[in-house]
């Protein structure tokens, strides 16, 4: 019973280590490296969405802080502190 047992879990372990080699070998070739860069691009689109959908959503929030698209702000003093963030604000 041991013998067959030790058999059957080195045939496993076996079949694991082979198809473990196999696939590391296939990602080596041409094809896996193509596949393997493909998902690299794909999640590189990915995250240049994320980065632009962030970058909407901040500057509407900006926008609507600062007043601009409400028309609170006359465009002349918005431009002013988009360009001059740090200056102190005079209300007119």
């Amino acid at each position: 019973m041991r013998r067959l047992f030790w058999a059957a879990l080195g045939a496993t372990a076996g079949v694991v280590a082979m198809r473990k080699l196999t696939s590391t070998a296939k990602a080596y070739t041409p094809e896996g490296v193509a596949q393997g860069l493909s998902g690299l691009g794909e999640g590189m689109r990915e995250l240049a969405a994320a980065v632009r959908e962030s970058m909407a959503e901040r500057d509407a929030e900006l926008r609507l802080a600062l007043g601009i698209d409400e028309g609170a702000m006359d465009p002349a003093t918005a431009q002013s502190l988009i360009d001059h963030p740090t200056s102190e604000r005079h209300p007119h």
